[in-house]
């Protein structure tokens, strides 16, 4: 699982100059108002990482998936993108 964390993080960091930490992105992609402020980190995790990996992701940050799928058909509907995780 430390794979899957460390190619989230790559994913979402790099492209935007971030630094997010694992911790702080798990608490990101279950908050309403990461779709809303349109953070870019969220966006990146739902659109760019593959489907099994953010939920080896979520699995290995104890992220409820159920509240994550809510929060990327937020970002699927703002965005006008399909997101596979979006309910």
């Amino acid at each position: 699982m430390a794979n899957a964390v460390t190619q989230v993080l790559t994913t979402v960091n790099a492209p935007y100059g971030a630094a997010v930490s694992a911790h702080q992105l798990a608490t990101m992609i279950v908050d309403s108002d990461s779709a809303i402020s349109f953070n870019a980190p969220v966006f990146a995790f739902f659109s760019e990482v593959p489907l099994q990996v953010q939920k080896q992701f979520m699995w290995a940050m104890n992220v409820d998936e159920q509240l994550a799928s809510q929060v990327a058909e937020q970002v699927s509907q703002l965005s006008g993108y399909a997101l596979p995780l979006a309910a």
